[in-house]
């Protein structure tokens, strides 16, 4: 059970936090260079969902703009207090076995125009929970508007480290819900390799092209990085994937507009061959699958929404951890549902709703039984559900008045299934509500 005197100092800290940084007024650099507010590419003010404009700011390569000088460089910090309702034993070396306070983190980006046609994302992250520092997102792009006939495109081709880091959507994992969360809390031992799984170990161009504004194409192959790659950009030698040649990325998407109503339908796919023992030519083969859509809302009035479905199938071929004992057979899948919808009001105050599901094979020597994070039926199994409240106060007046960006949320998660069952599920007397969570956190963007 959750304890009330301890959010309540939670929330008084995370009030203070705010009110000391309310003075230092900045610009983000995106705002800075285009000269409007945030209001003008994001849905809330301030976070991923992308207004229309926002999505072609970013599709025609993040160098829109009329400001003559402009600094593409700026800084954001998310950080929170977490409480689960059960201890756990081993949250960090760092942090108690509950109630604990920690920066997640502070990142440094460069957001913004290189030349007339190209610019780039491209962030370096201090972690508090793992008291290090590494790159994280990285996308940087060159586009131009083309006409072949009737036909408008905006083409374009982006180097980054991420599959789906390149998305105009927030219903695909990079920037789908939640876009913060607690790092010291448990979390579902499967999920598909689309969902993080190969992420900033690798880099890798992908093309992709705007047809008259409907049409969304993008296609390109990612290669895992080297021993020394990987530490030249903060990660260790053993996060190598040991990647069995490219790993090909495909996604499409349709777009629609009706009066204040916008939707998008689309797909996409990954697949990677990774080898567990790099000594060995054997490798195990991840495919996924997904489709997604989105529905949004922003009339100009009072009222916004924003709504986000997608479904990932994996099938694996474990033929290396079959060979090393690893894996209890070869064939396996695994099967990923998110949906979230977020309202809010006057773009201040907003409250969003999400629910997961997680499904697959049973597999007891990848899943056994450990405490807190096995599974005593060898199960990825998991499902639960989401709700966060928010209030941004900023980001909604004219960039030329410069303003701190600011998310205050309060976030709760409860597991009706993790890693296989509802009770007892580790093998060691846990109970899945046993992870349900409470995350308080200040999100700032300088």
């Amino acid at each position: 059970m959750v304890r009330v005197a301890n959010l309540a100092r939670a929330a008084a800290a995370l009030l203070a936090m705010l009110m000391v940084s309310a003075n230092a007024w900045s610009l983000p650099s995106f705002a800075q260079q285009t000269g409007l507010p945030c209001a003008s590419c994001h849905s809330i003010a301030f976070g991923p969902a992308l207004t229309a404009y926002g999505r072609a700011f970013k599709l025609n390569g993040y160098a829109w703009g009329a400001a003559e000088h402009s600094l593409p460089i700026s800084l954001m910090t998310v950080a929170g207090y977490t409480e689960t309702a059960r201890s756990v034993s081993d949250a960090g070396p760092h942090f108690d076995s509950n109630d604990n306070p920690a920066v997640n983190e502070v990142t440094a980006f460069y957001a913004g125009r290189i030349t007339e046609h190209a610019g780039g994302f491209v962030e370096a992250s201090y972690s508090g929970v793992e008291r290090n520092t590494a790159w994280g997102a990285f996308d940087v792009r060159y586009a131009h508007d083309l006409t072949l006939g009737d036909t408008k495109i905006v083409a374009g081709l982006s180097i980054n480290n991420n599959p789906t880091v390149t998305d105009l959507w927030n219903s695909t994992p990079v920037w789908g819900f939640p876009a913060t969360g607690s790092e010291l809390a448990p979390t579902p031992e499967a999920l598909p390799i689309l969902f993080d799984g190969i992420s900033e170990r690798v880099m890798g161009p992908t093309l992709y092209a705007m047809i008259d504004d409907h049409l969304y194409l993008e296609a390109g192959a990612y290669h895992s990085l080297s021993d020394r790659g990987l530490r030249t950009v903060g990660l260790k030698s053993e996060d190598n994937l040991n990647m069995d040649g490219a790993a090909p990325y495909a996604r499409a998407a349709l777009q629609f507009q009706t009066g204040p109503h916008y939707y998008s339908v689309g797909v996409l796919g990954l697949q990677a061959k990774l080898r567990p023992d790099p000594e060995t030519s054997d490798s195990d083969r991840y495919r996924d699958v997904g489709v997604d859509a989105t529905y949004q809302y922003v009339g100009g009035g009072k009222n916004s929404v924003n709504a986000n479905l997608s479904f990932v199938h994996e099938s694996r071929q474990l033929a290396a951890s079959f060979s090393a004992g690893e894996s209890d057979a070869i064939s396996n899948h695994l099967d990923t549902t998110h949906f979230d919808v977020e309202y809010a009001y006057e773009q201040t105050w907003t409250a969003t709703l999400g629910w997961f599901d997680v499904a697959g094979s049973r597999n007891p020597s990848l899943l056994a039984p450990e405490e807190v994070n096995g599974s005593a039926k060898g199960s990825p199994d998991s499902r639960g559900y989401a709700v966060q409240f928010e209030y941004v106060p900023f980001g909604k007046v004219a960039a030329a008045r410069p303003s701190l960006n600011v998310r205050i949320g309060l976030q709760y998660i409860a597991y009706q299934r993790f890693n296989g069952g509802d009770s007892n599920y580790d093998g060691f007397g846990r109970s899945a509500s046993d992870n349900d969570t409470v995350f308080a956190f200040v999100w700032l963007a300088l």
